[in-house]
């Protein structure tokens, strides 16, 4: 009978630092989704690296800066991602957006610290101008 009350009484602690722990994890990791000009910024000053998703193909008509290539459809691409530093924020970015947020939600599920997934990717890079590197 103690040990049932001692452990109602350790309960509500147990719970809260659970709590605690599990609100801190969710807050560790942050996907932003930002426009052409805030991810240009990021680029222009260096503000981490860039991750093209994208395939093979697709690379050929170029990347944004020097980017990593990392093809999403690849089936290790999990495998080539947990190589990248978790502390680095990653700028990541496919054609229009879709395959990148995949690529963002599993970063975010790796742990990575920052992940900035641009809206509208490449296309909407070109469409506002910008240089691609070949």
């Amino acid at each position: 009978m103690k040990k049932i009350a001692l452990l109602l009484m350790l309960l509500p602690s147990i719970m809260s630092v659970s709590a605690q722990t599990n609100t801190t994890e969710q807050e560790e990791t942050r996907i932003f989704h930002v426009n052409v000009e805030q991810f240009a910024k990021l680029v222009d000053n260096d503000k981490g690296l860039i991750l093209d998703v994208r395939t093979p193909g697709e690379w050929a008509d170029g990347t944004i800066g020097n980017a990593t290539r990392i093809n999403y459809y690849d089936r290790d691409f999990a495998d080539q991602v947990d190589k990248l530093d978790r502390e680095t924020p990653i700028l990541v970015y496919c054609k229009a957006g879709g395959r990148s947020m995949s690529a963002a939600e599993i970063l975010q599920e790796k742990g990575f610290k920052k992940v900035f997934n641009l809206d509208g990717g490449i296309t909407a890079w070109i469409k506002a101008g910008k240089n691609l590197t070949k």
